[in-house]
This record gives structure tokens, C-alpha cells and sequence, in this order.
């Protein structure tokens, strides 16, 4: 019962509250030419919902392929890249316009997509074709196609660009790609069901979560060697890395709890219960917060990782998955993959930006069964206003 009058009652009250309150206090004026919107990937409509952060409403409604899931900004351009699981295609969005200017087709099945550093590649992991199509994303047109392991479910490019990442699923392999040279170098046996993946800043190590053996793997980028399989909590399916890549957190969907790992040592430094099915993890720009999305408790879990607790739990939509923070790090975006809607949380205040008491702001109908979000931040050229 108790439930029933938070979801029906309690939750609109605070949804009002803060909207009010944001109302009062409004965000930052950026000037006429600045753009900040949100991408949502709705994977069973076959669209794209936009959120303009600046007012916190939906902006468009973008249709692409069939079965959106993984989604992706470019840091040089202001592209959005969707990958469209049903239709094996990649669906390129202008973020100043919000529409689709260009499709690409690439392999079987695939999932996510990632962005190198400099904006000319995109990696998409082909499942059902065991290959990663490799992507020129200024010719828009598929350089390669690599063959890797059964089953791959992503593929993450190093910072700098040299290594591409790839946690092949079916047969519980990790591959190294050279990405100069379109080529596997190194095929690692890691542990079982090889799933997301965090690639260190400087380089050195990609850690691997093993959902099926409750394991992150340790990998040397630069041997190809793995160096250690660390033991977490049950089905580990995300990882969170810190900015500043000291600490990785691995969010135990089974265990309902989150493992801290020291990056350096290998080392898994404790273990805390956080919510119900946790799913997504997101850390804030100055290592300070994690957010971590409770599938199982509609919530999510506010965690101050110097202190070591949980501060807050706010009440959100039903299933919570995919998180994504403002440019400002002022309101935490959280996607409610079963009410079909955006929760927006408010974490800092917004004329003093210190940390305030976290209130819920509003919450945005978008389409359905949202999974995947980017944000991107931008000014307009002086001839698109």
C-alpha cells in the first residue's frame, strides 16, 4: 500500500515541488546560440526522443531504425550516432537540426556503438555476425569489417585510439583490435558471458565484467595479457570508471550491491549493498558522486564515494536503466524503461553549484522502453541562427 500512494501521490507532489522550484530558479543563460540536449534511444518504437535541457521538454521526436539501442555523441561534430539492432544499421542524427542526414549499414545484430577520441572512427560490435564494423565517420562509410570472437556484444576504443576493446559473449574471449591496422592482435580466454567494458585513461588496463562468473577481468592493453580475475558480486553487468581512473565500480545486478575496485592494484576494495537490481552506474566529473540505477526498487542511489555510503535514495520511475548527467553536472537524467519516461533529478544548487540536497525536478514522458541516453552540449555555428 505504502507503495501504491508514493507512486500515485507522494512522487507527483515532488515532481511539482521541484518544478516549481525550477521555475525560481532558472539555469544559467548560455546566450541564444547554445544548444544541450538529450538523446534517448526508445527501443520499441523505433525512434529517438529529444530533450532540450535547457527547459526541460521534449524538443523532437526523431524516427530511425528498427530496434534502437546504443547511442553515441561526437566530441568534434555535433553528430549523434544510433545503432539500430533490428535493421543492422547506424542511424547518423545532426544535432543542430535533430534529424537523420545518414544511415550506414553494418553487420548481424548489433548493440552499441563507440567513438574514438577524435571524432573520425565508430566501432559496432556485430552479435550475430561475430565481426566489429568499423566506421569512417567523415566519408560515412564502413572501412572494415573484423572478424573477433562468438558472440560480441561490445566494443570500446582506448582513449588514444590504438586499441579497440571487444567482450565477446559467446565464447568468453576478450579481442584486442589494432586499430591502425584493422586486425585482432591478441585473443584473451578471460571468464563467463565477457559483457561491458572500462578502458583506463591512461591507456594501460581495460577491466571486463563477467556476468556469468561473477568476475571482472584485468587486462594489460599492452602485452594482451590478462592480469587478474577479480571475484565481485553476482552478475556483474556495468561498470563505472572514476575520471580520474583510480576506482571502478561494478554494479551486481543479482547481489543488489555495488564492488569498488582499485584500478592500480587489482584489487577489489569492498563491497556495499546500494538498491534492488542494480543496473547503471554513472560517476560526476570531480569523482566526488556516483549514481546508480535500481531496477528493482524504481530508485536511484545517491553514493559519496569518500565517505563510503549511500546519502540519498530518490524514488523515480518503474525500471530505471540508463543514466546521464547535465554539461553543468547539475541535474542527473534517469531513464525509466518501464513507466516510459525521464526522471530528472536535481543535484546541485544552481547559483552556488556546491552540493545541494538532491530533489526531484520533473519527469518527461518519452517513448517506449527507453534504455540508452548521451547528452550533448554544444553552440550554434553563427550561419545555422
Amino acid at each position: 500500500m505504502k507503495k501504491i500512494l508514493l507512486t500515485a501521490f507522494v512522487l507527483p507532489l515532488l515532481v511539482a515541488l521541484g518544478w516549481w522550484y525550477f521555475h525560481e530558479r532558472q539555469l544559467v543563460d548560455y546566450g541564444p546560440t547554445y544548444r544541450e540536449y538529450a538523446y534517448v534511444t526508445n527501443s520499441k518504437d523505433n525512434s529517438v526522443s529529444v530533450i532540450d535541457l535547457r527547459t526541460f521538454q521534449r524538443a523532437a521526436t526523431i524516427r530511425v531504425g528498427s530496434g534502437p539501442t546504443g547511442i553515441a555523441a561526437n566530441s568534434k561534430k555535433n553528430e549523434i550516432y544510433v545503432v539500430n539492432s533490428a535493421s543492422n544499421n547506424v542511424s547518423i542524427i545532426n544535432a543542430e537540426s535533430n534529424k537523420v542526414v545518414a544511415a550506414i549499414g553494418v553487420h548481424g545484430r548489433p548493440y552499441f556503438i563507440d567513438v574514438s577520441a577524435d571524432g573520425k572512427r565508430a566501432y559496432v560490435a556485430n552479435s550475430a555476425s561475430d565481426n566489429v564494423s568499423v566506421i569512417d565517420l567523415e566519408k560515412r562509410v564502413v572501412l572494415g569489417n573484423v572478424r573477433v570472437g562468438d558472440g560480441p556484444g561490445l566494443a570500446r576504443v582506448s582513449p588514444d585510439g590504438t586499441t579497440v576493446v571487444v567482450s565477446n559473449r559467446g565464447d568468453n574471449t576478450v579481442s584486442l583490435i589494432d586499430a591502425a591496422n584493422l586486425r585482432v592482435r591478441s585473443t584473451i580466454a578471460a571468464c563467463q558471458r565477457p559483457e561491458d567494458i572500462a578502458i583506463l585513461p591512461d591507456n594501460s588496463k581495460a577491466f571486463v565484467s563477467c556476468s556469468g562468473s561473477a568476475q571482472v577481468a584485468s587486462i594489460d592493453l599492452r602485452s594482451g595479457k590478462l592480469l587478474a580475475l577479480l571475484d565481485v558480486g553476482k552478475t556483474p553487468i556495468n561498470l563505472a570508471l572514476k575520471p580520474d581512473g583510480g576506482e571502478l565500480i561494478v554494479c551486481n545486478f543479482d547481489s543488489d550491491n555495488i564492488s569498488i575496485i582499485e584500478t592500480s592494484t587489482n584489487e577489489v576494495g569492498g563491497s556495499y549493498l546500494i538498491g534492488k537490481h542494480p543496473t547503471r552506474g554513472i560517476v560526476s566529473s570531480d569523482n566526488s558522486r556516483l549514481y546508480v540505477s535500481n531496477f528493482g526498487s524504481n530508485s536511484v542511489a545517491v553514493y559519496d564515494i569518500d565517505m563510503g555510503k549511500v546519502i540519498a535514495t530518490m524514488p523515480v520511475g518503474s525500471g530505471p536503466d540508463g543514466l546521464a548527467l547535465s554539461q553543468s553536472q547539475q541535474y542527473l537524467l534517469a531513464l525509466d524503461s518501464q513507466s516510459g519516461d525521464v526522471t530528472v533529478i536535481q543535484t546541485r544548487n544552481p547559483r552556488t553549484l556546491e552540493p545541494t540536497e538532491y530533489s526531484l525536478l520533473t519527469m518527461i514522458p518519452v517513448g517506449v522502453q527507453p534504455n540508452n541516453v548521451v547528452v550533448k552540449a554544444f553552440m550554434l555555428p553563427k550561419a545555422a541562427h
